[in-house]
């Protein structure tokens, strides 16, 4: 029996050492996999909050645009209306200057200068404002609309604006009409 013991007891050393081989070699794996989990865990939450960040810079860029945007609509809202009223500012002027040759029409001239003024100044509270041009100023083709050149008067007239044919309009800092001008040759 001491034969059977010695062997069954070395064969349950054996037994127990291939279980230790076993469990090293199995522990040794998920240490390696756990590092390899948390690494990726950690990656993948670096990339996660990466995305994050972006799409919150993102989300704050489109806030600041549609705000700016919006303000400009505020701004220029009445751009359509203002535009469709310049003929009217126009063919007040026209009648204001035709009225004032007429000395037997002054009630008449009060009235309309009236009117005038008052569509005048509500415009103007809207954001509508002239565009200052005067004869004998340079002509610039960005800022004047040229409706026609005729030979300068004088010398010191050539390339500069001879007459202001229709008054140009602003729109806060757009332009809604060009100044039409005859410019001198």
């Amino acid at each position: 029996m001491s034969k059977k013991t010695k062997t069954k007891a070395q064969e349950e050393v054996a037994v127990e050492d291939q279980i230790n081989d076993t469990q090293e070699q199995v522990t040794e794996p998920k240490e390696e996999s756990t590092i390899s989990e948390t690494e990726q865990l950690q990656n993948d939450l670096a990339n996660e909050k990466d995305k994050f960040m972006r799409l919150f810079a993102e989300f704050e860029n489109y806030k600041k645009r549609t705000s700016k945007e919006r303000v400009e609509l505020f701004k220029t809202a009445g751009q359509d209306v203002m535009t469709s009223l310049l003929p009217i500012l126009d063919d007040f002027e026209r009648a204001l200057n035709h009225i004032n040759e007429d000395k037997e029409a002054e009630e008449l001239r009060k009235g309309v200068e009236l009117i005038y003024n008052k569509l005048k100044a509500t415009l103007e509270q809207k954001g509508l404002s002239k565009i200052e041009v005067n004869q004998g100023d340079v002509f610039n083709a960005d800022d004047h609309e040229a409706v026609t050149q005729i030979p300068a008067p004088s010398e010191d007239l050539k390339g500069k604006i001879i007459d202001v044919i229709e008054v140009g309009y602003q729109l806060g800092n757009k332009v809604l009409r060009f100044p039409k001008v005859v410019v001198g040759q």
